[in-house]
């Protein structure tokens, strides 16, 4: 929660508002009608079937490959997913390949499994494919090993950028050429907010070969649900569902995904979709829009056709810290642009959690401050 009197336009969740508690409580109430005492199971260590199968057919809906259950494994979200790649698939002093500017708490935890991360150079289209290539050589001439390259795609965070589909068709060319896996964390591929369609993940342009993608229902349903997915090739999927930790216990948050699998069976999972986009897009334009219009031309504030983030690159007269401390000042929170490893002075802001009303308000109070030169 954030203090007293401010507008914390930091985190990336929904506000409660948006949140469809009632749908979600029914489908508690019908996976337990269904299925009795073994929703309350461990689970199978994969993931209860009938999610897999239902994630599944909502995937071929939207990606270029058909998705099948045995191409996905249940997660506690993408958090738990990275930990679980960093310790099954990399070794302490490995190296993990990054976009320049990515989220910061996966740098986190690859810092905590004792990887050493290394940026890819970026353009408007995202990572350029010859420098990932570039990058990967240059690794391995030190003799050091690359565990695999993390890239989000699609409505990036923290810089909303959606990467075109050939760049990443070039992208998974290059990464084939150098035996290199791709980590795909596509954790707001539901969340496209102008009506158009997103482009194929990388992991469906690979054919799952050499690619894996992460996926979470955190920003599309709640985050203390705790669920999302991995989804690659099924021996990939065996392999992880193979570890002690699923032995131990099934698979994480059984119940959860029986749920959800209740949610996406009966369509209230897209219905809910296509009542969330427009108004999330609303929010978006209260914020984002405000501030693209009234700032000063010597401010950059990146376009935002998916996702719950806006970024604003700042002109060279105004520091960082000076932005954030401005914004402080008329009691709104912002996050650094150096905190998600940018090397321009930026700032992230999430459209997300409040009302437009209030993003208006904060938007207002920001161009105020930002606005004065000197």
């Amino acid at each position: 929660m954030a203090p007293t009197g401010f507008l914390d336009l930091g985190p990336g969740y929904l506000d409660p508002e948006l949140v469809p508690t009632d749908a979600i409580g029914r489908a508690y109430s019908a996976a337990l009608a269904r299925y009795g005492d073994t929703a309350l199971a461990y689970g199978h260590n994969q993931g209860a079937l009938p999610y897999r199968a239902e994630l599944a057919r909502h995937l071929t809906r939207t990606d270029a490959e058909p998705w099948t259950p045995a191409h996905l494994l249940t997660t506690s979200g993408t958090s738990q997913a990275l930990d679980t790649l960093a310790s099954a698939l990399s070794r302490p002093e490995d190296v993990v390949l990054t976009e320049a500017t990515t989220y910061d708490l996966a740098l986190n935890i690859f810092r905590d499994h004792g990887l050493t991360v290394s940026a890819v150079a970026c353009d408007a289209e995202g990572p350029d494919p010859e420098a990932l290539e570039r990058t990967v050589a240059s690794v391995r001439a030190s003799g050091r090993r690359v565990a695999f390259a993390y890239l989000i795609p699609t409505f990036h965070n923290p810089t909303a950028r959606l990467i075109p589909t050939a760049r990443r068709n070039d992208l998974v060319v290059a990464a084939h050429r150098q035996n290199l896996l791709i980590v795909e964390d596509d954790a707001y591929a539901d969340l496209s907010l102008d009506g158009a369609e997103t482009p194929p993940s990388l992991t469906a342009l690979a054919q799952w070969d050499g690619a894996l993608r992460l996926g979470t229902f955190s920003k599309t349903l709640a985050p203390g649900m705790r669920l999302g997915w991995l989804g690659g090739s099924p021996a990939l999927c065996r392999q992880l569902a193979d570890r002690g930790v699923a032995h131990s216990g099934g698979s994480p948050s059984h119940f959860t995904a029986l749920a959800v699998a209740e949610l996406m069976h009966d369509r209230s999972y897209v219905e809910h979709l296509q009542r969330l986009r427009p108004r999330l897009a609303h929010r978006r334009d209260a914020l984002s829009a405000t501030l693209r219009e009234r700032l000063r031309p010597d401010f950059t504030v990146r376009p935002v056709r998916g996702g719950l983030f806006t970024w604003v690159e700042l002109p060279s007269w105004l520091s960082e810290q000076e932005a954030v401390a401005r914004a402080s000042a008329v009691g709104v929170l912002v996050q650094p642009g150096s905190r998600f490893g940018s090397r321009e002075p930026a700032v992230r802001l999430a459209h997300s959690a409040h009302p437009p009303s209030r993003l208006l308000s904060a938007a207002a109070d920001l161009v105020g401050v930002w606005n004065q030169k000197g």
